[in-house]
């Protein structure tokens, strides 16, 4: 047993050894094959995952590059196309008070009244005069008597008809002095009536060529203001709370909010009209805020609360690096004259006055402005074609010539350079309307006549004072102001002898028999040749007389945040006629593909 055990041990023994030496050998070879595989191919394993690595990147750039490209495709073949709806809201600044287009004046009440009310004529999208809710109108051979056809099915915004007898209702309202209608001196004299329910008939006591644009005016609903006495009409509730129009926008509801007169302000929300003449607006609401101040208006802009904006001269400086902001700048037929007032003191005088005018440089003044404007050098605008003519305009700019002019009229030089005469002091006072263009106006013609020796110096103005307590009382010596003149060259109410005294608008108060013909004859003639020969010894009589200095057209403008489609820049003869085809405005997009 004990001899079994022993060799049993001894074989044990020998295969533990052998068993540790397998292990040994093996531990051995998975270290050289780890060192080998593993170890000796690591760098070689770096390599692959930079491989995988570059090819993952690529796929993500190439991904990229696919997604922006497709996006740069779809704004090459994807266009945004206006299409109908959206809210447009407008701020004005200002007050709200009339609807009624008898008595709208302001810049709130007009545009609320344009939108509202349709008149018989209007004006295109490129300042033309052409129908609303007429279809024709005729004029005989005499040029007194004008007949007007309206358009067939005409509807107030309360479904009634509109015929011949709210358009005779109208302008014998007009004329009633008891309506008290600012248009009422425009209408003494002529006989409207009714031929048949679309047939209206009008007779002038005198033959005028201008008559087609007095036809512009907001007809009024006889059915629901024939019961109101005259005398109470310029206070009807119609007019703020009820108004019923045939317009593009029929009334919905005006909203007062601000605790203060300050911060108070109309909303005025109208509805697009689905009878309107020329078809339902596309856009699906009209909104009007009225704001006290221009701080107001813009702060609301920033907010983006509103969608245009009216009242202002020049961008806001805040606004002007905002890149929503469009800036619409709409020349208007009208001029910026320095009106020298003939009948006091030293403007007596052809002389001085022909002084200041070759003393003054337009192109100067015109440069010291903020846009580039249109040059009035006469009575009539460049757009009054086949009647501007630059060969009868005012003296051109002369320092040496305007010197000259004053020494024949007795001014001599005093050593602190201001003229003098009898011991009097060449000295002019001109006034003019604070804020904006005319200021900048004032200052470069104070600089400019201190060349040949004339004191001026500034009289500025409040907007809130410069009618009632200037224009109307004519209470100035020389006055910086704009006149609205039309597309008609028909300026007889600013130069003619009968509109000379106040509260009339010949605010030079110029007086010429010869011009006063001229003016009345021209009025007269509709053929475009014979009328502008009429008019020439008008032109030629107020350039040798040098009543006034013509400067420019001024401008309206227009802010608004996003593109308005359907607006485009034109020539208006008033800043509601920004309205003209508000019924075509389309603010919102879609993106189509270009065909």
């Amino acid at each position: 047993m004990r001899v079994l055990k022993r060799t049993t041990k001894l074989r044990m023994r020998r295969v533990f050894k052998r068993r540790r030496r397998q292990a040994e050998e093996m531990s051995v070879q998975a270290g050289d094959q780890f060192d080998k595989m593993v170890v000796r191919r690591w760098g070689h394993l770096r390599e692959v995952w930079r491989f995988i690595f570059g090819w993952v990147g690529l796929i993500i750039l190439m991904g990229v590059v696919l997604v922006f490209q497709t996006l740069r495709l779809s704004t090459y073949y994807l266009a945004s196309t206006p299409v109908p709806g959206g809210t447009y809201t407008e701020g004005i600044i200002g007050t709200f008070t009339n609807t009624n287009p008898l008595y709208a004046t302001s810049a709130v009440d007009t545009t609320v009244s344009h939108l509202l009310f349709a008149g018989l004529m209007g004006y295109d999208e490129n300042g033309a005069l052409v129908g609303r809710l007429a279809s024709s109108m005729g004029v005989d051979e005499t040029g007194k008597q004008y007949v007007v056809h309206l358009r067939p099915n005409l509807k107030w915004h309360d479904n009634t008809p509109l015929t011949a007898e709210d358009v005779v209702f109208t302008y014998t309202t007009i004329q009633n002095p008891d309506a008290r209608s600012p248009l009422q001196s425009s209408w003494q004299g002529v006989k409207i009536e009714a031929r048949d329910p679309v047939t209206v008939v009008f007779t002038l006591p005198n033959a005028l060529t201008s008559f087609p644009y007095s036809l512009t005016t907001g007809i009024i609903p006889k059915h629901l203001l024939a019961t109101i006495p005259m005398a109470s009409l310029r206070s009807a509730t119609f007019n703020t709370s009820a108004p019923v129009g045939s317009g593009p926008f029929r009334w919905s509801n005006v909203l007062v909010v601000g605790a203060d007169v300050d911060t108070r302000e109309e909303r005025i929300t109208l509805l697009p009209f689905q009878n309107y003449v020329t078809g339902k607006p596309r856009l699906e609401s009209f909104v009007v805020r009225s704001f006290r101040t221009e701080k107001a208006m813009t702060t609301a802009y920033s907010k983006q609360e509103l969608t245009g904006m009216v009242g202002l001269n020049a961008t806001p400086s805040k606004l002007t690096r905002n890149k929503r902001i469009n800036d619409y700048s709409f020349p208007l037929a009208s001029g910026v004259y320095v009106f020298l007032k003939t009948t006091v003191g030293d403007l007596t005088d052809v002389k001085v006055r022909k002084a200041l005018e070759q003393a003054t440089e337009p192109s100067a003044i015109e440069n010291s402005l903020s846009y580039p404007t249109i040059p009035v050098r006469e009575p009539f605008l460049l757009s009054h074609q086949g009647f501007y003519n630059p060969t009868l305009q005012q003296l051109p700019f002369n320092l040496e010539n305007a010197k000259q002019s004053l020494n024949e009229a007795g001014w001599v030089l005093g050593a602190d350079g201001i003229r003098e005469k009898n011991g009097k002091k060449l000295a002019l006072e001109i006034t003019s309307q604070e804020g904006g263009d005319y200021e900048k106006v004032v200052k470069q013609l104070i600089k400019q006549w201190s060349a040949i020796g004339v004191k001026a110096t500034a009289n500025i103005v409040n907007d809130r004072e410069i009618e009632p307590n200037y224009i109307v009382t004519h209470n100035y010596q020389v006055l910086v102001y704009g006149i609205s003149i039309g597309p008609d060259p028909d300026v007889f109410a600013y130069w003619h002898s009968s509109q000379a005294d106040p509260p009339n608008l010949n605010l030079s108060e110029y007086k010429s028999p010869v011009a006063d013909k001229a003016l009345e004859a021209g009025r007269t003639r509709n053929d475009v040749a014979v009328r502008s020969t009429k008019y020439r010894p008008f032109l030629e009589s107020w350039r040798d007389d040098a009543p006034a200095i013509g400067l420019y057209q001024p401008r309206f403008l227009y802010l608004t945040s996003t593109q308005v489609y359907g607006l485009a820049i034109h020539q208006l003869n008033d800043p509601v006629d920004r309205l003209a085809n508000v019924e075509n405005w389309m603010i919102n997009t879609n993106r189509t593909t270009e065909q």
